[in-house]
């Protein structure tokens, strides 16, 4: 048994053009890290449409899905406006699974109306894999069509039965942060490439989040300074280019410049992995429900 692992802001429906297939979506963000296909091998993926090949596999069972997966529909339009969003998505086509399996799960309503009703509160799937039973590991491949510049057909050295294709955030989240603040950006950039009116909510965070949640449209405010916190994450989710360049208007402070670049002497920015331990920055997983869609007229 091989599996895919889907991690990130991911949704799949049927693929239009094969009933053998279905389509893996998601939207390409600032919020996130680029595309990355991993086996033993693995390689970032630019803004486009590929084609996963599986070596000979079982046939896939009748399409059963638990509870536990969000489901959702849409309509034939929004699916080819989202398939034609070029530079703004990542579609992978794979062949029809044997089973959907839960690689993880995180609590969470979700619902047509904000905040979404707490009846629909449970513990969604987060993160799936697609199980395959295959004659050999070898003769996986990828190939495809980025929006721009060329891909080379990327042969898949499968020496675990798993390939994962992740898409990870751009920074680590605010310890502060008590609202799941990137796990609700990335359901409504999720939905919002997708043309649906869907929401996310979080149980077990505080009843203020709701007036700050990047779900709902408020006017824009003016940028102002960052703070400390903000300027190390903006470091460790990006370059030194962004940390030379955001000491202009309302950027980084020349203190913490010269702390970061070591203009002053000893820089973060060589030792990343010691910033994060310093300054207890954790990692967490996207808590965003992956999204099951059929498809309407």
């Amino acid at each position: 048994m091989t599996s895919l692992v889907f991690e990130g802001p991911w949704a799949f429906a049927p693929d239009p053009e094969d009933d053998s297939r279905i389509l893996a979506l998601a939207p390409k963000t600032k919020g996130h890290r680029d595309l990355n296909v991993a086996a033993s091998n693995n390689s970032n993926l630019a803004a486009g449409v590929y084609d996963l090949s599986v070596p000979s596999h079982g046939t896939p069972a009748a399409a059963t899905l638990d509870a536990s997966f969000a489901q959702a529909k849409i309509d034939a339009k929004s699916l080819q406006r989202a398939l034609d969003d070029k530079s703004g998505r990542y579609v992978i086509r794979v062949p029809k699974p044997e089973a959907y399996v839960a690689a993880k799960r995180t609590r969470s309503c979700v619902g047509a109306t904000y905040p979404p009703d707490a009846s629909a509160e449970q513990n969604y799937v987060t993160s799936v894999s697609l199980r395959y039973t295959v004659s050999s590991l070898n003769g996986f491949s990828l190939s495809g069509t980025p929006d721009s510049g060329t891909f080379n057909p990327l042969l898949l050295q499968v020496d675990t039965p798993a390939i994962h294709f992740m898409i990870e955030p751009a920074q680590d989240d605010d310890p502060s942060d008590k609202c799941d603040t990137h796990s609700r950006e990335s359901f409504r950039d999720l939905v919002k490439f997708l043309t649906l009116m869907l929401y996310v909510d979080f149980p077990d965070n505080p009843a203020d989040c709701h007036a700050k949640d990047p779900q709902k449209t408020r006017p824009a405010k003016a940028q102002g300074p960052m703070s400390p916190f903000e300027q190390v994450t903006t470091l460790l989710g990006g370059s030194q280019t962004v940390v030379e360049t955001a000491s202009v208007g309302g950027g980084i402070s020349p203190d913490y410049r010269r702390l970061l670049t070591g203009s002053g002497g000893g820089s973060l920015v060589h030792y990343p992995i010691a910033g994060m331990v310093f300054f207890h920055l954790p990692a967490k997983n996207c808590g965003a429900p992956i999204l099951m869609l059929t498809t309407t007229p």
